[in-house]
C-alpha cells in the first residue's frame, strides 16, 4: 500500500486539509496529531474502516477505540441521555486530552466500541486534525497510531516507524505537547470514575466533579477474565522490546537503587539530573524530577529509544502520582506489565564535601554520633582499586600495564604522574571514577542496616554523588586557618600548605553547589564538634519533616 505523507502545520492550507479528509471520507486510514499523541483514524461510522484501524495495529478487537469529534455540538449525536456533567466538562476542558465515556447510540457500531454499549467521546485540541474531522463530516476512530502494545507515537517519524505501507496516509502536524495520552473518566457510573490518567490530571477532575474515584485498573494489572471498558486498561501496553523494570520512591532514593540494581547491559530512564551517574549505560533522560509536563513529552520517545539498542535490560524511574505524575507512571508500569521495585527504604543521605583542612572531620563525627554509616570515597577507591576487575581493566585499558606493580597493585602514583601532565587523560580518569565508584557507593549504602548514611568526598559533586544525597554540605574555613590546620596535622612547610589549598576548588564553589554550608572557624576541635552537631541535627529534622510532607 502507499502511504500518503502530508505535512500540516496550520488549519489555514485548505487543499492538503481536504486531501487528507478525502482518505477519511473514504474508509481509509489516516494517521493524524493531537495534543497528546498521534492517532490512528478512520470513520468510526464505517465498521469495515474500523476494522482495517484493528488489523493494522494488531489490536485485540475488544479493545475499545475513542471517537474524535470536532467541537461538543457532536456529542447528541452519537451519544444518548448525555448528562450536564459531560456539558460542563466539554466547556472547561475541550479542546483537550479528556475523554468522557457515554451510552452510545445505535448508529455507533459495535465494533467501534469494542461490543459495548458505551462509546468515549473526545476533541482533540489540535487546530489540523478538527479541521480534518470537519472537512470529513465524519466523526473519527483513533487509537494511538503505533503497532498494539508498542510504545504510542508523539511524532510522525514514529508513526512512519510502525505504520508506512499498512495505512492510506500520515499528517505530520509536529510534535506532541502533551506526550500522553487523553485522561478516560466514566460518565455512566455515579461517582463518575477514572478510567484511564492522562494528559488532564485527576486533581482538575475532582475540582470540576467533585468525588471521583479511581478503577482499580489503573494502578493494577486486569484479570484475564475482565473486560476492558476504555482503551488501554487490559492489554500490555507501551512496551519496548526489553523488560522493564519501574522503580518508585523519592527521586534520590530511585536513583541510588538504580545505581545498585542495574546490570551493565541495562538501559537506564532516569530524570535529568542523574544522566551522569549512568555513565556505561544507554540512557534517556526523562526530564528533570520536578518537571512532570517534560516526563510526559519524553516517555514514549524514550521507551522506543531502546527498541534501536541491544540492551537486555531497562530500568525506570518513576515519578510520584502528583498531576502528571499518575498518567507517566500508568504508562511507565503498563510498559514494565506491572514489575514495579519501591525504593523507599527510609534512609537519609547526607554527602560532606570541602577542601581540605576545612574541618569535615567535625561534622562527619556528629554524624557518627547519629548512629550514621559514615563511607570515605576516597578510602572505597583505593580499596576499589585492589578488588574491583571492572575498575582495575578501564584503568589498565587506558593507562596501560605500568600502572601496575609487580605483586598486582595499581600505583596510584603514576598514574598521578600521567594525568598531572595531560588533561585529556586526567578526564578519561574522572570519567573513570565516575563510571564506578557512586555504583559501589550505592551499592555499600543499600547494605548498610543503619537508617543515616554520611559521604566524605572532596569530588562529591565532580563525581556525581551529590545528586543522590538527600542534602549535600560544604563545609568551609578563611584560608589561613585551612592552612594552620594544614601545617599541624601534615607536618609540612606553610609554602607546600599553601599550595595544596590552592590546587583545590574555592569555597565559593562548593557553597553554590551544595544545599547547607558549614562554616567551620571555631578555635577548637571541641567547639567545632559541638556546634556540628547542632547542625546536623537541624539537616536531619529538616529533611524528615519535608518527608512527612
Amino acid at each position: 500500500m502507499e502511504t500518503k505523507w502530508f505535512t500540516l502545520r496550520t488549519a489555514e492550507d485548505k487543499e492538503r486539509i481536504a486531501q487528507a479528509a478525502d482518505i477519511l471520507r473514504r474508509g481509509g486510514l489516516l494517521a493524524i496529531p493531537t495534543e497528546t499523541v498521534y492517532g490512528l483514524g478512520a470513520d468510526a461510522l464505517n465498521e469495515d474502516a474500523v476494522l482495517r484501524i484493528f488489523l493494522a495495529k494488531g489490536r485485540p478487537q475488544d479493545n475499545p477505540l475513542i471517537i474524535h469529534v470536532p467541537d461538543s455540538s457532536w456529542l447528541a449525536r452519537y451519544c444518548e441521555d448525555v448528562p450536564p456533567e459531560a456539558y460542563a466538562l466539554a466547556e472547561k476542558f475541550w479542546p483537550g486530552p479528556l475523554t468522557m465515556i457515554l451510552p452510545r447510540k445505535p448508529i455507533v457500531p459495535l465494533r467501534t466500541t469494542g461490543g459495548l454499549e458505551t462509546v468515549g467521546m473526545r476533541c482533540p485540541d489540535h487546530a489540523v486534525t478538527r479541521a480534518i474531522i470537519e472537512k470529513a463530516g465524519v466523526p473519527v476512530a483513533a487509537p494511538s497510531a503505533n503497532t498494539s502494545g508498542r510504545p504510542s507515537c508523539t511524532t510522525a517519524e514514529h508513526v512512519r516507524e510502525d505504520m508506512w505501507g499498512k495505512i492510506d496516509g500520515i499528517v505530520d502536524g509536529g510534535p506532541c505537547e502533551v506526550g500522553v495520552e487523553s485522561t478516560i473518566i466514566d460518565l455512566t457510573v455515579t461517582p463518575p470514575q477514572l478510567l484511564r490518567p492522562g494528559g488532564l490530571p485527576l486533581e482538575s477532575l475532582i475540582d470540576a466533579l467533585g468525588e471521583v474515584t479511581v478503577d482499580k485498573a489503573v494502578t493494577q494489572k486486569m484479570g484475564e477474565g475482565e473486560k476492558p471498558r476504555a482503551p488501554g486498561m487490559k492489554y500490555r501496553h507501551y512496551a519496548p522490546k526489553a523488560p522493564v523494570t519501574v522503580v518508585t520512591g523519592g527521586a534520590k532514593a530511585s536513583a541510588r537503587y538504580l545505581l545498585t540494581h542495574a546490570s551493565e547491559d541495562a538501559g537506564v530512564i532516569c530524570f535529568d539530573e542523574f544522566v551522569p551517574l549512568f555513565a556505561g549505560h544507554i540512557v534517556h533522560p526523562l526530564g528533570a524530577s520536578g518537571d512532570k509536563r517534560a516526563q510526559a513529552q519524553h516517555v514514549f520517545d524514550a521507551l522506543r529509544t531502546f527498541d534501536e539498542t541491544n540492551v537486555g535490560e531497562i530500568w525506570a524511574q518513576c515519578p510520584d502520582s502528583k498531576g502528571l505524575g499518575l498518567a507517566i507512571g500508568n504508562r511507565l508500569k503498563k510498559a514494565a506489565g506491572f514489575h514495579v521495585e519501591d525504593a523507599d527504604d527510609g534512609k537519609i543521605v547526607i554527602g560532606i564535601t570541602g577542601g581540605t583542612g576545612a574541618g569535615k572531620t567535625s561534622l562527619l563525627r556528629a554524624l557518627q554520633k547519629q548512629d550514621a554509616c559514615v563511607l570515605d570515597c576516597d578510602r572505597i577507591y583505593h580499596e576499589m582499586l585492589g578488588s574491583d576487575e571492572s575498575l582495575r581493566a578501564a584503568l589498565r585499558k587506558a593507562f596501560g600495564g605500568a600502572i601496575f606493580r609487580a605483586d598486582g597493585s595499581v600505583d596510584v602514583h603514576a598514574i598521578g604522574l600521567i594525568v598531572f601532565h595531560d588533561k585529556e587523560k586526567l578526564s578519561e580518569l574522572d570519567a573513570i571514577v565516575r563510571a564506578h565508584v557512586p555504583r559501589e557507593c550505592a551499592r555499600r549504602m543499600a547494605a548498610s542496616d543503619k537508617k543515616l548514611i554520611g559521604l566524605d568526598a572532596i569530588k562529591l559533586i565532580e563525581c556525581g554523588l551529590g545528586a543522590i544525597c538527600d542534602a549535600t554540605v560544604a563545609v568551609t574555613a578563611p584560608e589561613e586557618v585551612r592552612v594552620k590546620r594544614i601545617i599541624a596535622r601534615d607536618s609540612i612547610t606553610e609554602d607546600y600548605a599553601r599550595s595544596r589549598v590552592a590546587a583545590q576548588q574555592s569555597a565559593e564553589y562548593f557553597r553554590t553547589r551544595c544545599d547547607y554550608e558549614f562554616v567551620n572557624d571555631l578555635p577548637t576541635a571541641a567547639a567545632a564538634e559541638n556546634a556540628a552537631e547542632v547542625y546536623i541535627h537541624t539537616i536531619i529534622k529538616t529533611l524528615k519533616e519535608e518527608t512527612e510532607r
